[in-house]
């Protein structure tokens, strides 16, 4: 284990004793909690700007408010919530009045579906799919061999860019992402002018669940113990 940045993911320790938990305990020498701590200082007075403090305020309420249980204490809580259930609440606690829904194509019904949800609970949505602009992948300097359907006349680019700019010419104070392409999320988020979460990923071979390959890393997907050719 390297001892000059942060590998939290392999950290030895329990979460029951780790230092992170409660700023005392264990930890390895790369513990960002303990090494970087004037990084820490530093990114404690930006939370606590203006502009981010309500933000951090609201999602730290609604990650509490996702479980029952709690009054008989910590192993007795309970998950609650559906993802787009807390999506919903967050969006009522932060005030927002419109939001933005940016999806694949490939998930045209499920955008549906959610756009209504949104609607039926009092926001107004704008909502853009990833073809927007109907630009060919060529302009991307792309050949035929390089698409989806190499067969097919010019395929339609994703175009996360755009659907970045149209959103934010919408108004959109909150933006919901569905099933964007792994770098098209990437892009979207940088430029986008509002904050944003994501409702599901795309992950077309497993339904668009991709921890199932993490959970399964034993079995059927062991194979990514050994490097990918």
């Amino acid at each position: 284990m390297a001892d000059d940045f942060a590998q939290c993911a392999l950290c030895p320790y329990d979460w029951s004793e780790r230092f992170c938990r409660g700023g005392k305990g264990k930890a390895p020498l790369n513990c960002p909690s303990l090494r970087l701590r004037g990084l820490a200082d530093a990114a404690m007075e930006r939370t606590l700007e203006p502009d981010n403090r309500e933000f951090a305020c609201q999602a730290s309420v609604q990650e509490a408010q996702g479980y029952a249980g709690k009054e008989a204490g910590y192993a007795a809580v309970r998950p609650l919530k559906p993802r787009i259930v807390e999506i919903v609440e967050f969006a009522r606690r932060m005030g927002y009045a419109r939001l933005g829904l940016a999806f694949c194509i490939g998930l045209r019904r499920e955008a549906a579906v959610v756009h209504e949800i949104f609607v039926t609970n009092g926001f107004s949505v704008a909502s853009v799919a990833c073809k927007v602009g109907g630009r060919p992948k060529s302009e991307l300097g792309l050949g035929r061999e390089q698409q989806v359907d190499p067969g097919a006349g010019e395929e339609t680019m994703c175009n996360p860019v755009l659907q970045a700019m149209v959103l934010n010419e919408s108004g959109a104070e909150f933006n919901v992402l569905l099933g964007l392409c792994v770098g098209h999320d990437s892009l979207f988020f940088k430029h986008a002018s509002a904050m944003g979460t994501v409702l599901a990923v795309k992950d077309r071979l497993l339904g668009h669940n991709p921890l199932a390959a993490i959970y399964q890393h034993e079995s059927y997907y062991r194979y990514l113990k050994k490097p990918l050719e």
